[in-house]
């Protein structure tokens, strides 16, 4: 993702180690929020900087981390234990995203059926490749497998077509989708 890479040069550009393994450390959600709200802020500078960046793009990247309530150091540690776990990652995606609209199928849609959706979706991909037309038979067993999830094909494809307008809930699913692989 392009915005991961700009954050992660702009905090090499910053210049301040985030020091002992932070892949083991434990982030609230207001602290993930605190940095998905830098992070735009400092990439948003990245983007202006050609070669190095200057005394006063780095007082620019390192304001917009101390004005979000973080220090470098929790902003640094953040970055470094999202790029080694992906749950932690699909966590910040989820903070940063805008809530999904009061009434609509994101706000409604719940922990276990993200999980269900998650899951199906895998079984889906395993079905037919990605860019491929299902013929009938792969039809059938996308059917069986949607029906077999739990959700009713109507939730299901409910939820399928929302995940496109609404980043939040596709944020949801892929932290969902993050959690199932990763086995908790």
């Amino acid at each position: 993702m392009r915005l991961s890479r700009i954050a992660a040069a702009a905090v090499a550009a910053l210049a301040i180690s985030a020091g002992a393994a932070v892949a083991q450390a434990s982030f609230t959600d207001a602290q993930l929020a605190s940095y998905a709200a830098a992070r735009t802020k400092v990439g948003a500078i990245a983007q202006t900087v050609q070669g190095q960046p200057t005394a006063e793009q780095q007082k620019q990247m390192s304001d917009a981390v101390t004005a979000s309530g973080l220090t470098i150091e929790q902003f640094n540690a953040i970055a470094n234990a999202a790029s080694a776990d992906p749950v932690l990652k699909a966590r910040v995606a989820v903070a940063g995203a805008t809530p999904s609209a009061a009434g609509s199928v994101g706000a409604s849609v719940t922990d276990e059926e993200l999980g269900k959706f998650a899951a199906t979706m895998a079984k889906l991909r395993t079905i037919v490749p990605a860019g491929s037309t299902p013929n009938d038979a792969q039809k059938a067993e996308m059917n069986a497998a949607v029906q077999a999830s739990g959700l009713s094909v109507e939730r299901f494809n409910a939820i399928a077509v929302a995940i496109s307008q609404d980043a939040h809930l596709r944020a949801r699913v892929q932290l969902a989708d993050a959690k199932r692989t990763a086995g908790s």
